[in-house]
């Protein structure tokens, strides 16, 4: 899939059929993460993926916003390091991320945004570093309706030279 056409038609997916995920997929997945342009080139994420069922639902459980990650069939955890442009660089990761799932035909969405705490025990993580978000990943279980999205128009959002000049 070419990057345009993933970033059009990408949407949330909540809902995963019981399908396992190949290990050469979720590898080209992580990679997406891992070679993601960051500030000062710090590169201050972690990716732990979490395939095993029960620490799925415990992540389900744990994240308000996304109690559909215990029917996914994984989910990565993005953690990061603290430094002043971590937010920043861990969100061009999971952007990457979930792009390069989306154009693998496999459906993500973020969930929940720092203060998941809870989490590190569970998964080892130091105390000194952030959970940044949680990504579900999967088949979609039904038709995702690639390219329909309810998005301003490009007018209203775009402008030339200045603020409120119209870009087209």
């Amino acid at each position: 899939m070419e990057v345009f056409d993933a970033v059009r038609t990408a949407l949330a997916v909540r809902n995963y059929q019981d399908k396992p995920v190949p290990a050469a997929t979720i590898q080209r997945i992580v990679e997406a993460g891992r070679l993601t342009g960051s500030s000062m080139n710090g590169q201050p994420w972690h990716f732990v993926v979490v395939q095993n069922r029960d620490v799925l639902r415990q992540l389900g459980a744990m994240a308000r916003t996304g109690p559909y990650i215990a029917q996914a069939p994984l989910a990565i955890v993005v953690v990061m390091e603290k430094s002043v442009y971590a937010i920043s660089d861990g969100s061009r990761a999971i952007q990457s991320m979930i792009l390069t799932a989306w154009s693998e035909g496999i459906g993500s969405n973020w969930v929940g945004f720092q203060g998941m705490d809870e989490v590190k025990p569970l998964l080892g993580i130091p105390g000194d570093m952030n959970v940044l978000a949680i990504l579900p990943l999967g088949y979609p279980a039904q038709a995702a309706g690639r390219g329909r999205k309810r998005r301003k128009a490009l007018a209203e959002v775009a402008y030339k030279e200045r603020f409120g000049q119209p870009y087209a």
